[in-house]
């Protein structure tokens, strides 16, 4: 991400991707959520009435300090962002030393506070500027059904059995996301222990498996292309699933095959 988007590109952005979330079953209900940081001044005040000095934030997050996050609603569904962004969005510019904020909300919001996960979206934002100094990151939480379901298997829930499991039914899959997923345990949803783990997954990883829950997912470009990445996987962990339902008689790419694909694309990854 390199244009300085405004307000309204930046929340059509939320919108698209909430939508096709829906399509892919993977936001029931209201379930889910997005954020957006980015490090330039937008006319906040354009979209939304109302704001608050001084907000207390779930994390501290110094390296954030003057850039601006948008943050979905905790129960909004995602689906409706798109309808009406300012009723289901937010935005807050955090102050120096990372643990307050400025909350821009509207008049006609439909929730009480941010997502319960905002702790993680905030955490995850702040460790990339550090690593990485980007400008631009929007990072989406899903719970894409086929994902969750295989995570539910404890005999695979690791790395190397849970990625193999979904790298070996398409030769994108592997040139589209070649750091595959990070893999973490059941944890409380909403938790500091969840929050911590998932930084350290999504450090060298652009998703991350949260173990009978759902997924969270990062990118530099849009928000809709952390969406992509989940449809990738998701479709993997589809093909998983019908080869199960009809009793697992299909082989898969074999990890020489999968070698073959890196080595004709000159992918760069760890993972074969």
């Amino acid at each position: 991400m390199t244009s300085q988007l405004t307000v309204d590109a930046l929340l059509e952005q939320m919108g698209v991707a909430g939508r096709r979330l829906d399509h892919l079953h993977a936001a029931e209900a209201g379930a889910g959520n997005i954020s957006i940081s980015i490090d330039w001044n937008t006319d906040l005040e354009s979209v939304f009435t109302e704001k608050q000095i001084g907000v207390k934030l779930p994390r501290k997050v110094p390296a954030l300090a003057g850039r601006t996050v948008f943050v979905t609603g905790s129960g909004c569904r995602l689906r409706e962002v798109a309808d009406a962004p300012e009723k289901s969005v937010s935005a807050f510019i955090v102050d120096k030393g990372g643990e307050t904020g400025t909350w821009y909300t509207h008049s006609n919001k439909t929730y009480q506070r941010p997502t319960s996960e905002f702790n993680s979206h905030l955490a995850v934002h702040n460790d990339q500027v550090v690593q990485r100094g980007i400008s631009f990151q929007a990072i989406v939480h899903a719970q894409p059904p086929y994902l969750v379901a295989l995570s539910h298997i404890s005999e695979t829930l690791n790395n190397k059995d849970f990625n193999r499991m979904i790298f070996r039914w398409e030769p994108e899959t592997i040139v589209q996301v070649p750091e595959g997923i990070a893999v973490l345990k059941f944890m409380v949803p909403g938790s500091d222990e969840l929050m911590e783990n998932n930084v350290i997954g999504l450090r060298d990883h652009r998703i991350a498996l949260w173990a009978k829950h759902g997924i969270m997912v990062r990118s530099n470009f849009s928000a809709l292309s952390a969406v992509d990445i989940i449809e990738y996987l998701e479709t993997g962990a589809m093909y998983e699933h019908m080869n199960a339902a009809s009793g697992g008689k299909s082989t898969g790419l074999s990890d020489d095959e999968i070698r073959r694909v890196v080595s004709a694309f000159n992918v760069k990854t760890d993972m074969y």
